[in-house]
């Protein structure tokens, strides 16, 4: 039985797959662990009715369990790894929040209209603390093997990568060589290409955003 998933469509193409990191996030779980599963692709936009009945803030991800959808991409990679144990993705915890900072000093920093506000600066730095630890630990967050976190940052940075690229020409310094390694290295896996949204979508997705 392939499990239900709903996730977001791109913006302006209904039929396409979306840029949401968080749906990314779920759906390379379930490719990593071989779990079939069946599209449901959400205008954001112009919300179906029936999705808003399941989903009434009109969130995703949402994956339908024993016939209960379940929102919030933590909660649902949880029930992931708990039902479907192998292969395990589990990180162990003391590295479980490497990285997590990245992704609110990616739009803090992307949203930014003053060069001299630290936000730069901010997301420097925790890019600098991944390459640290991605020196002493890498290639992934755990070690040899992909985890939970990988697939939980690789989305993230993707987005900083298409976005801070096209909205400030601004790239990821090339002195943080385990981080540049780490993000070809993802970005290149089997089941990031087939679940990553196209570049314009990214682009298009994050735009509203920065013209705020």
């Amino acid at each position: 039985m392939a499990l239900e998933i709903c996730v977001k469509a791109a913006a302006g193409a209904p039929d396409v797959l979306g840029d949401c990191p968080f749906c990314q996030r779920v759906l390379l779980t379930l490719e990593e662990k071989k779990i079939p599963y069946e599209l449901k692709l959400i205008n954001l936009s112009d919300k179906p009715q029936w999705f808003l009945e399941i989903s009434p803030e009109g969130k995703v991800p949402l994956v339908k369990f024993d016939d209960k959808w379940v929102p919030d991409s933590d909660v649902i990679v949880g029930i992931l790894e708990e039902k479907y144990p192998e292969p395990s993705l589990k990180t162990p915890p003391e590295f479980a929040s490497v990285g997590s900072k990245i992704f609110g000093s990616f739009v803090t920093f992307l949203k930014s209209k003053d060069a001299s506000d630290g936000s730069e600066e901010a997301l420097l730095n925790e890019l600098k603390a991944l390459d640290e630890h991605l020196k002493a630990h890498g290639p992934y967050i755990a070690g040899e093997k992909i985890t939970a976190a990988d697939l939980s940052l690789g989305p993230k940075l993707y987005h900083l990568e298409i976005a801070l690229g096209h909205f400030k020409k601004w790239t990821v310094p090339e002195n943080l060589t385990c981080v540049h390694n780490y993000m070809k290295s993802i970005f290149s896996h089997e089941s990031f290409v087939k679940t990553k949204a196209a570049k314009e979508y990214v682009v298009a997705g994050w735009a509203p955003k920065v013209n705020a």
